[in-house]
């Protein structure tokens, strides 16, 4: 099934339980990952951990190294990512301290980030209509039920750029698209992590209602960080109940999600490209 990576978002730089059995900083051909990866054991099964915005939260959503941190993973041997995140609510119902297990994703970061593998000497148009796997959300979701926590099976997260948060148009205006709540960093992730065939789920931990509310009018740092701290630890416990359950084999596309992906010509990708995306592409590029 392959290791199992968690990415965690802010307020989630370590997790108690982990037995850490070393840590790491793989080379990349995309340059230096968030911070070092931290391969250990939880629920029986091998996992590896990465703060996203490095530890103390160095690192702004803009400047997150996302090639790197998933390219990271999978040369770690990781074949499904759980990521944990904060997320500001679009909706009534999505109240500060639920959390939403998210299904869908919209970008607003104008290609602000690089969030491909393939930008240079090779194509692959990857399928990405459902960009989560359904049977990793599935088991975040049931846990989160088990453990008599409030969440939602699904919600769309629409990306902004940040770091500043919305303004008060914006946030009426993303109601008006449907969007549910509102983030700064998994839509790279998500597209990322289905170019390198690894399964993708989002538990996003609703902080604030963004500043669309009337009772809600201002988002500050401090009412995120404090609504946050409190739910890191029902995160934690979301996170060992579901890795707990997960089944050892994969049996979802996430895979294959390469098979028929790779449009160029394998004749004319270049050497140094075939040597950099080897993990990725070489079972599909000889």
């Amino acid at each position: 099934m392959g290791r199992i990576g968690i990415i965690g978002g802010s307020g989630l730089y370590n997790i108690e339980g982990i037995r850490i059995k070393e840590k790491v900083k793989p080379k990349t051909p995309f340059g230096q990952p968030s911070g070092e990866l931290v391969l250990g054991e939880l629920e029986g099964k091998e996992v590896v951990f990465l703060p996203r915005h490095g530890i103390g939260h160095r690192i702004s959503p803009s400047q997150i190294n996302y090639r790197a941190n998933i390219f990271a993973m999978k040369k770690m041997g990781v074949g499904r990512i759980i990521s944990v995140t904060a997320c500001g609510s679009l909706r009534e119902e999505m109240a500060p301290m639920d959390f939403v297990v998210v299904d869908q994703f919209v970008d607003r970061t104008n290609h602000a980030r690089e969030m491909s593998f393939f930008s240079e000497g090779v194509v692959a148009h990857i399928e990405f209509s459902h960009p989560v796997c359904a049977g990793l959300a599935k088991g975040l979701y049931e846990a989160a039920r088990k453990l008599n926590l409030k969440a939602h099976p699904k919600g769309t997260y629409i990306n902004m750029e940040g770091p500043a948060f919305s303004t008060l148009a914006e946030s009426k205006l993303y109601r008006s698209w449907g969007m549910d709540i509102i983030g700064m960093t998994n839509f790279a992730e998500a597209k990322l992590a289905r170019e390198a065939e690894i399964c993708y789920a989002t538990l996003a931990a609703v902080t604030d209602y963004d500043c669309w509310h009337p009772q809600h009018e201002s988002v500050t740092v401090e009412m995120v960080i404090q609504n946050l701290l409190k739910n890191v630890d029902n995160a934690k416990k979301i996170l060992s109940a579901a890795i707990k359950d997960l089944p050892e084999e994969r049996s979802c596309s996430c895979a294959q999600a390469l098979k028929y992906a790779i449009i160029t010509d394998r004749k004319l990708i270049p050497a140094k490209v075939k040597k950099d995306l080897d993990i990725i592409i070489g079972k599909y590029v000889k």
